[in-house]
């Protein structure tokens, strides 16, 4: 999980900080947003202390409809000793109860212009973009015909050749070596290349070549949802790998499943050739259609109808 503090969404959001600045490097750890309507109310009871607060032209209007002695209450609690910071928007005027609480408790008043819906959603998006939870694999992730396919393996096994080939067919890589995933949703991976290898692919015996240089702009892309991976092993000629396709294997990273499939490498196989077409199928399939499916259901029916003859040419066939 990224480490963000204050600083980072006055800095991002452009905000104007009016008084507290002393607080912000006060660390943000959660996505979740308040806006303490119901705390101006006086009830604190479930006060989400630790969260961004937002404060809109409701709650500030509701606010003028207190004592004086209230409004000095409410907001001295609104500044709590884990709040990150609280953003008035719209450009409304700032009580000065709350400005001098800010400075007193250390606690960031920022105000924006923006509207307050729109403020919730920007702020939202860019919390759990970085604040999701992140972890790096060893692989190499390519864009095949819009489908984000994460290539693992042991080292030296043809992983960044079969990329380079790749993107000489004319698919865009994101990452070599090492691939940056981000887990933006409950079924959502974003994989990305550390910033010091962007567009670097390492070819043993050649080095390090810079696609981008040699392929132009349109060969790489900065980001990309992992959808599928390819895992490059060794031929075992003792080993019995899928021939038919109906094997539904899945690769758990952080908390989400993706599809696997197992490539055998052995001289002689075009590995490029053989991810696109898996790449595309694995499209076929969310679409719908399923070649091995289909295969199997014909299978089945030959079984059940009896015909001999027909069931041997499909035994052939496999």
């Amino acid at each position: 999980m990224g480490k963000l503090r204050t600083k980072d969404i006055v800095e991002h959001f452009k905000l104007d900080v009016i008084s507290g600045s002393a607080g912000l490097k006060r660390s943000i750890n959660t996505t979740d947003l308040s806006r303490p309507g119901i705390e101006v109310a006086g009830f604190f009871t479930y006060y989400p202390s630790d969260r961004v607060q937002l404060l809109g032209m409701t709650e500030l209007t509701f606010y003028e409809s207190l004592t004086d002695e209230q409004k000095e209450d409410r907001l001295k609690k609104l500044c709590a000793e884990d709040t990150p910071c609280i953003i008035v928007s719209r450009g409304l005027e700032i009580p000065t109860e709350l400005i001098e609480a800010g400075e007193e408790t250390g606690v960031p008043i920022l105000r924006s212009g923006s509207k307050t819906t729109k403020l919730y959603s920007r702020l939202t998006s860019y919390l759990e973009a970085k604040l999701a939870p992140t972890t790096a694999l060893h692989g190499v992730l390519v864009d095949i015909y819009g489908v984000g396919v994460l290539i693992t393996g042991k080292s030296g096994v043809g992983k960044s050749e079969t990329a380079l080939e790749l993107v000489k067919r004319g698919h865009r890589l994101v990452a070599d070596d090492s691939v940056e995933i981000r887990q933006t949703d409950e079924d959502t991976l974003i994989g990305s290349s550390p910033e010091l290898i962007e567009h670097l692919l390492e070819i043993r015996g050649l080095g390090i070549i810079n696609v981008m240089t040699l392929f132009g702009a349109g060969s790489v892309r900065t980001y990309k949802r992992i959808t599928l991976n390819i895992d490059l092993e060794i031929w075992d000629s003792q080993k019995v790998y899928d021939r038919v396709g109906l094997d539904d294997e899945k690769l758990r990273i952080l908390d989400t499943d993706i599809s696997k499939i197992t490539l055998p490498v052995r001289p002689g196989r075009n590995l490029a050739v053989i991810i696109e077409v898996a790449a595309m199928n694995f499209r076929l399939k969310n679409m719908g259609v399923n070649a091995a499916q289909q295969f199997a259901d014909r299978l089945e029916k030959v079984i059940k109808g009896g015909n001999n003859t027909n069931l041997d040419d499909l035994n052939d066939l496999i």
